[in-house]
């Protein structure tokens, strides 16, 4: 058998920007990854939770003595028994704004959601858990429950949590433009948008869970678990455990995606460690499917009452919007439940110079799950306003919507907003333009008149929009977060054999950071890519790390990795010159070595100097440290770096059943220097999936009594690979002048546009209809209605 390698070094000298094989695939491809239900230990025991079955109540009653009779069952704790801190996330805000909710780990005498947990049962294996759920016995006092914000906002509705006044968890107003009310009052036009988007679900394929048991050697609560944000995890389970952070460990193995979903910290991770120190032994808890489509941080439900300004010429001259965000029972930590609102309100210009803007953004609390961040967070909801409103002003104008744009898109740089958020260059007309080309000269809109004869029916549409990256304390700050991330800190060591191992606080979830950030210092240091390990998910080996979501990895957490492994290459370089006998500047890093510029036969491998380094120290310069090792941290100043995209969505609606098809996905993005093309690639393909199928398919219901309707994907429509398009990326590049790799973040985008784009599309396919589709999931129901009513 022939073993297959790599090359030496990518083709171009630069491991930057080469599509080169992912290092995670061998283990992963062939079965030997490790997640964290892979995790056995002895003695391990096995949990479940017992979770309310009511969306409102009061608990009059719990008992669980029953559930000790079941066979195999070896303890059931309640939140009487556990005595665990709340979870609380905080915005420092005046009340008037902001009200923060508690969080408990185990619901004590209310319930506010139907899964809430109540109690914990801890059995030696998953089926005896499971019968010993059955046993529990609940009583409640049930109330009538808040199942929409509209309900939620009603004069005289019952409170959820009663110090949130009309159940407003967050309320702020932000950039009223002086005189915007006249603006609208003599605009040429003015247009309006109401819409709303249905609650989802991330939907990772690997679900929550944790495996905890406490190492009496090292004196640590060790705690296995898929999390994005490993150090938050720590962080809150030793307040809520009441015990020193040094105290736990927090280690994430491979982990099968998280979306955003993993990176708040959860109640059940915290009760199964409470258990483990209860019973000292191991836990192991793996979130059932039913419980993650149900119990399970949820997203995206969002309503908009939008207007826009036009003049004749269709140039936006204000914006007014109203912004109502359910974000469910409870505020995430640390987010809060202004994680989508604060989010919408600072960001909905998008892409476009908005002279005058105005906007209210309001967290309203309901019977329903809590809500985390999702893939976009928010941006696929107001872009999809915006592109509706431009859309709508197009039509009502008779001008064409992509001309619409670009009157309107932003293209001298920097650019600074009407919502005071500054704007790194960017590609946003050249994207649109390269977009529109792509459709039209694939043929596209000839294919749409010549169906059309044949009674097909087609609609083309676009969507246009950025993406704000790397996200640094100063961005955090601005919402007022109490827990303000932003920075990275990576630290490097290199051994007496040349390799490197290199940590990063990011967190990878399938993005292919051991890939990447070992591209990013591989360039650096001139190594070769398997000479370079990547650690994460650790926090005993990391310093402190904010995880992974933003996508903040390659723009700050891969900043930092670059900037660490410089720092080394500094050092590598003086102790070269002090072994060599020449100044520093006359050396440079060169394939695994340093050698002499004028003298190219004068070189030093690494393992020269770290033998050097290490074992024979007393040859060092006297004023350097043995060792070859440096860490570095990086922050991003100010509002961040955005990427762009358009996307150009053809599709088919079907009058016979209201199914739309798409034949078509065009997506036209810039994340600056792609650090792996192909990884970029899959990124965007990803995202886009994910994006259709909020577009087209998915949404978390509940009927008058807070029931979801998801119990299984019978209920909660995902879609498959037949109902995925002929998807086609095109990369622009546009580097950003702050990041150490002119990178820009790539996680999010295709999320992000795809309901903009495929909404549009829709619209256009049922423009002689007279009828526009504005909320999300677009319906097969709603389809069929609008194609039936002309006649």
């Amino acid at each position: 058998m022939t073993a297959t390698h790599e090359p030496r070094f990518a083709a171009s000298g630069k491991w930057v920007g080469a599509s080169v094989k992912r290092k995670e695939d061998p283990r992963l491809l062939t079965g030997r990854g490790r997640f964290v239900d892979d995790v056995h230990l002895p003695r391990m025991l096995h949990a479940q939770f017992v979770r309310s079955t009511v969306a409102s109540g009061t608990v009059t009653s719990l008992d669980l003595s029953a559930v000790l009779d079941v066979p195999g069952v070896v303890a059931a704790f309640s939140a009487e028994d556990l005595d665990l801190a709340d979870i609380t996330a905080v915005l420092d805000r005046p009340a008037s704004e902001f009200v923060p909710t508690a969080m408990p780990v185990l619901a004590r005498d209310r319930v506010r959601y139907v899964g809430e947990p109540l109690a914990i049962v801890i059995a030696e294996d998953p089926y005896a858990v499971e019968d010993g759920l059955e046993a529990a016995k609940v009583m409640y006092d049930a109330d009538t429950p808040v199942v929409s914000d509209e309900q939620a906002l009603s004069p005289g509705a019952p409170l959820v949590h009663a110090d949130a006044a009309a159940n407003t968890l967050l309320d702020v107003s932000m950039f009223a433009t002086e005189g915007i009310d006249d603006i609208f009052a003599t605009a040429a036009h003015v247009v309006r948008v109401r819409a709303k988007t249905g609650r989802q679900n991330a939907l990772p394929l690997e679900t929550r869970g944790a495996v905890v048991n406490w190492d009496d050697r090292d004196g640590q609560l060790i705690v296995q678990t898929c999390t994005q944000v490993p150090h938050q995890v720590r962080t809150v389970m030793a307040r809520c455990l009441g015990r020193d952070e040094r105290t736990v460990r927090v280690l994430v193995p491979d982990m099968g995606g998280g979306f955003g979903q993993k990176c708040v910290v959860g109640r059940e991770e915290i009760a199964v460690a409470a258990a483990s120190l209860r019973l000292d032994r191991p836990v192991k808890w793996i979130e059932d499917r039913k419980d993650a489509l149900a119990a399970s941080f949820l997203a995206r439900e969002q309503r908009y009452d939008a207007r826009a300004a036009f003049d004749a010429d269709g140039n936006i001259l204000g914006l007014d919007v109203d912004i109502v965000c359910d974000m469910g029972a409870y505020s995430c930590y640390p987010f809060t439940a202004g994680i989508e609102p604060l989010m919408a309100s600072a960001e909905m210009p998008s892409v476009y110079r908005v002279p005058a803007y105005r906007v209210r953004a309001r967290a309203i609390t309901t019977n329903k799950a809590p809500t985390a961040p999702y893939r976009g967070v928010s941006r696929p909801q107001y872009v999809m306003v915006m592109e509706r409103l431009f859309e709508r002003a197009a039509r009502e104008l008779r001008l064409d919507a992509v001309e619409v744009r670009r009157r309107n898109v932003i293209t001298q740089f920097p650019y600074t907003g009407i919502n005071n958020v500054t704007y790194d260059p960017g590609s946003y007309l050249e994207a649109l333009n390269l977009c529109e080309r792509i459709v039209i000269d694939e043929g596209w809109y000839e294919r749409k008149a010549a169906l059309a004869a044949d009674g097909r029916i087609l609609g083309i549409g676009y969507s246009c929009f950025s993406e704000r990256t790397g996200y640094g304390s100063d961005a955090f700050a601005k919402r007022k977060m109490t827990v303000v991330p932003g920075y990275d800190i990576s630290e490097i060591r290199m051994d007496t054999s040349g390799s490197v191992v290199v940590t990063t606080g990011t967190m990878s979830h399938g993005q292919s950071h051991e890939t990447t950030m070992a591209q990013i210092v591989a360039d650096e240091l001139a190594l070769e890519l398997d000479k370079v390990k990547i650690v994460q998910g650790d926090t005993d080996r990391i310093t402190y790390g904010w995880g992974s979501f933003a996508s903040r990895s390659i723009t700050i957490g891969g900043s930092a990795v670059g900037l660490a492994a410089t720092k080394l290459g500094d050092k590598l370089i003086a102790v070269a010159a002090h072994l060599l006998d020449t100044r520093p500047d006359n050396l440079e890093l060169d394939r695994g070595g340093v050698r002499q510029l004028d003298d190219h036969t004068r070189r030093l491998s690494y393992e020269d100097i770290a033998d050097v380094a290490y074992l024979k120290a007393h040859l060092l310069p006297k004023d350097a440290d043995p060792g070859l090792a440096a860490t570095a941290s990086f922050d991003v100043a100010g509002d961040g770096t955005f990427s762009n995209a358009t996307h150009g969505v053809v599709v088919e609606l079907h009058p016979g059943t209201g199914r739309v098809e798409i034949l078509r996905y065009v997506c036209v993005e810039d994340c600056g220097v792609a650090i792996n093309p192909q990884i970029v690639e899959g990124q965007a393909r990803g995202g886009i999936a994910q994006g259709i199928a909020g577009a087209l398919f998915e949404e978390v219901t509940y009927d008058a009594q807070g029931e979801p309707s998801c119990a299984s994907f019978i209920d909660y429509k995902i879609p498959t690979a037949s109902e995925m398009p002929d998807i086609s990326v095109h990369h622009l590049e546009t580097p950003c002048a702050f990041t150490r790799s002119g990178a820009k973040g790539a996680g999010e985008g295709g999320t992000i546009g795809a309901p903009a784009a495929v909404l549009n599309a829709v619209n256009d396919g049922l423009r002689d209809t007279g009828i526009e589709l504005d909320n999300t999931p677009i319906t097969p129901e709603a389809v069929h209605r609008a194609l039936r009513s002309r006649g």
